[in-house]
């Protein structure tokens, strides 16, 4: 699944305003072989990394999903870069062939796109004039995605498969699509659809996991459906919700601010509510005890939360001037470099940006991408000459 909010006309006005910076890297570059067969670690970028062809580029907006192997970044003049996988069309570069480095989309180039958003094999943007454009695997009706609108009465729209109840229409479509023996099979929404059981509240934020969804109203309060395995909805049980259900814990002395940061993994959510605080629930690692129900993350208490992602089972969190990151990694998508450990179970400073500015983080399947202010980032940050990573010159250093 993927989200994308479309903000009000005064949002954005002042989306215009904000400041751009540069675009660091980190994690596999290996995009046709991540999750299908073991990388070399030559592959890795293991600190995040300035990518020659956005270096001067001043990005406002990064997008991957907890499942894709591929990147969006966009550029304050409105530009559309993409990268990575490519065997859906899912970069939008109107064929299948990878590209190994960041490609202006030119079917948008007349577009001015602010807002993207990143599934397993499809991608959907917003422009500032509130067209939603969509590309990639659409055998799902996926291209529809999840919406958040300011049309009145109708805030937030999903389209896709709905087999888990993700989409919050109050069923999952099953079907049989046999006479003589039973073999299910689950009828996509090929078109946007509002969700009617929340005709009556206005969707403020929105987040996408593999096969859940968590939204937040005006009110602060927290809703979540799909998938309830591992406890990733945060209703203290399992079960699957085909209909938005209320998140119990954040009402009322604990709802949401305006300002609260919301993510979704593939396993997990995420939110910070009273106080900045950060909750978490759902499958945090590998081993040990899911969280049924949301919980404080301690280690993180006291900080201010700009941004926050998740992928598969890592995180990312851009916090006063620190970027902090945590998880099971593989790839070096923590970006604690070639001298620190790859995997974390507790938050942990990325060293080498600490004392920056993160402006935004997104999270894929195996990377990570952040932008930070570029302040003293030339005396900190020099880019990698990947020549010997391939032949194609990757990043075309």
């Amino acid at each position: 699944m993927a989200d994308v909010e479309l903000e009000k006309k005064v949002e954005e006005k002042e989306e215009e305003t904000i400041k751009g910076g540069e675009l660091l890297f980190c994690g596999t570059t290996a995009w046709d072989a991540v999750g299908r067969r073991k990388v070399p670690a030559e592959w890795n970028l293991v600190s995040p990394t300035r990518l020659r062809p956005l270096m001067g580029i001043d990005i406002r907006f990064v997008a991957s999903g907890c499942v894709s192997c591929h990147c969006v970044a966009l550029d304050v003049e409105g530009r559309c870069y993409t990268w990575g996988r490519n065997e859906k069309g899912q970069l939008g570069h109107g064929d299948t062939i990878q590209r190994d480095r960041p490609t202006v989309v030119s079917e948008l180039i007349n577009q001015k796109v602010i807002r993207a958003g990143a599934g397993r094999c499809h991608t959907v943007v917003v422009t500032e004039d509130g067209l939603s454009l969509a590309f990639g695997w659409n055998k799902h009706g996926q291209l529809g995605s999840v919406w958040l609108t300011s049309t009145e009465g109708a805030s937030i729209l999903t389209a896709g498969l709905p087999q888990y109840g993700q989409l919050g229409h109050g069923t999952d479509n099953e079907y049989n699509t046999k006479d003589s023996s039973v073999r299910l099979a689950y009828e996509a929404q090929p078109r946007p659809k509002a969700i009617a059981s929340l005709s009556g509240e206005t969707i403020v934020k929105v987040a996408c996991g593999t096969n859940h969804t968590v939204a937040v109203d005006k009110n602060g309060f927290v809703y979540t459906w799909g998938f309830g395995g591992y406890g990733r909805l945060g209703h203290r049980e399992q079960k699957d919700e085909w209909a938005p259900r209320r998140v119990d814990v954040f009402t009322r002395n604990n709802t949401l601010s305006p300002e609260a940061v919301v993510s979704a993994g593939s396993a997990n959510s995420a939110c910070t509510a009273g106080g900045g605080q950060l909750y978490m629930w759902g499958k945090m690692k590998n081993n040990g005890d899911d969280w049924m129900y949301p919980k404080p993350v301690m280690d993180l208490s006291g900080w201010h939360l700009r941004c926050m992602d998740s992928g598969s089972m890592h995180h990312f969190v851009g916090a006063d001037f620190s970027c902090i990151s945590w998880g099971h990694a593989q790839s070096g998508e923590l970006g604690y470099g070639p001298s620190g450990q790859k995997s974390s179970a507790a938050p942990k400073k990325v060293d080498i940006l600490e004392g920056m500015h993160v402006i935004s983080v997104a999270c894929g399947f195996a990377h990570s991408m952040v932008i930070v202010d570029r302040t003293n980032i030339a005396d900190r940050l020099e880019p990698v000459n990947f020549s010997t990573l391939n032949s194609s010159d990757i990043f075309n250093l």
